[in-house]
């Protein structure tokens, strides 16, 4: 009998976050192309012979667990597979756990041809986004966002430094203000106020070791800022590592900001503590905030970063967005995607989030390959400190799967016996013919315009 194959994307990509190595490091590693390796991650390829050698001689117990767990794992991807709303009804639970046990090669098959469906899909997705943004690559912000997005928006290396650099100069959950502005005192860093309103939020001047904030930054603000600069240059070595492979030097820059940024987040949230804190708490983010002296945005995006192999969080998606709908920030570790360029779908509470501040709007939605998810969104201002300029006003959005809403405190506020509302990614990308809130007819379908009939949306999709 042929060996059965298997597919073990999903605990590949776990084990590469856990080791803190990027996609090109772990395919030196296992004698591939980076491009493979990102087939195997998607679960569009099996494991081969050869990577199967290499994971055994550089991770044997992952290997040892990928394969025990591969029929229970073939099982749960050929229901996920054939219960695809675009494929006919799915046969009977019975019917598809004997084929899976009986004819794993047809199992194994069913599977890939569905992840190769849902590649080409994503791939037209991508392709339809650079058409429409009219760019012909990505720039160095996009390319920064889709790596932190292929880390699983959590990186190892820096995230158990911070917590172990929080743990050691803190007291109670997290490092005060006081505790990071000794800490820098303690490298040659002086720290000052500036009082110009015109002055950025930050400035480092290395040569002098002076760090100046502005002094109309919230406190919040200011102490993520010192952390910043902690993690900056406490960490240069394995920040410096990593953005290597950022790409431009535009694009290295930005990806080591980022990385600093996400070290300061894991310094004023240290993992362990935090998601104790926040399955306690039910994710409350008002709570969490409070406790642990951060902003209710800063709270939202570390949620998304609780990714350790071993001791996740829940899975949640957050985003950004502004007042013309643009997302500005995305990570989804949910089997939601936000499109990766443009605003989202308009049906997304979000939206309206932004134009009541203050105020916590929840939601029940349906995406339309029938999974449901629980939503908060929450409009924000961050005042210029001046009437001369407009404030930065933008709402943040924060969900899960409905399998986790016992979890998370906002589903409180939501009838899930009522119908979810039919939300989708983006208009270009939605298959839904009958939405009122349509933008535009999706990329791959054809329209019907009859000049006799005018209803909400002027034209039919077929």
């Amino acid at each position: 009998m042929a060996r059965t194959r298997l597919y073990a994307g999903e605990q590949l990509r776990a084990l590469r976050i856990a080791a803190g190595v990027n996609q090109a490091a772990m395919a030196a590693r296992l004698g591939i192309s980076v491009s493979y390796l990102s087939q195997l991650e998607s679960g569009e390829r099996p494991l081969t012979a050869s990577v199967t050698a290499a994971l055994r001689r550089h991770h044997p117990a992952a290997l040892s667990a990928m394969e025990g767990e591969a029929p229970a794992r073939r099982l749960g991807a050929l229901e996920r597979a054939l219960a695809d709303p675009v494929l006919p009804p799915s046969p009977p639970a019975e019917s598809i756990a004997r084929l899976a046990e009986e004819r794993p090669e047809i199992a194994d098959r069913i599977i890939a041809l569905h992840a190769t469906m849902r590649d080409a899909e994503a791939r037209l997705q991508m392709v339809e986004e650079v058409m429409a943004s009219g760019a012909e690559a990505r720039m160095p912000w996009e390319a920064v966002r889709d790596w932190f997005h292929d880390a699983g928006n959590y990186v190892d290396t820096l995230d158990r430094a911070a917590e172990s650099l929080a743990e050691a100069i803190g007291e109670g959950d997290a490092p005060s203000e006081g505790a990071l502005a000794a800490e820098l005192a303690g490298r040659g860093v002086t720290i000052v106020q500036s009082r110009d309103e015109t002055a950025p939020l930050r400035h480092f001047d290395q040569a002098r070791g002076l760090l100046t904030l502005n002094d109309a930054l919230p406190a919040e603000s200011r102490r993520f800022l010192l952390a910043h600069q902690l993690a900056a240059l406490r960490f240069a070595g394995p920040i410096a590592d990593i953005a290597a492979a950022g790409g431009s030097d535009a694009a290295r820059t930005l990806l080591s900001i980022g990385l600093a940024n996400y070290a300061a987040g894991a310094i004023t949230m240290p993992y362990g503590r935090f998601r104790t804190a926040a399955r306690s708490m039910r994710h409350d983010i008002d709570r969490l905030s409070r406790r642990f002296g951060v902003s209710f945005e800063q709270a939202c995006h570390r949620l998304s970063t609780l990714q350790r192999a071993g001791a996740a969080g829940i899975p949640f998606y957050f985003c950004r967005v502004d007042m013309a709908g643009n997302i500005t920030k995305r990570h989804s570790a949910t089997r939601l995607q936000f499109a990766r360029f443009g605003g989202a779908c308009p049906l997304w509470m979000v939206h309206e989030a932004v134009a009541i501040p203050d105020r916590i709007l929840v939601q029940h939605a349906e995406t339309p390959d029938g999974v449901r998810y629980v939503s908060m969104a929450k409009g924000l201002v961050k005042p210029s400190g001046s009437f001369t300029r407009a404030p930065r006003r933008y709402a943040v959005l924060l969900g899960c799967e409905a399998e986790h809403a016992a979890d998370f405190v906002y589903a409180d506020a939501i009838d899930r016996a009522a119908p979810p509302t039919p939300i989708g990614i983006s208009c270009r990308l939605c298959p839904r013919p009958d939405c009122d809130q349509r933008a535009f007819p999706p990329a791959d379908r054809a329209i019907r315009v009859d000049a006799e009939v005018r209803e909400v949306v002027p034209y039919r999709i077929v």
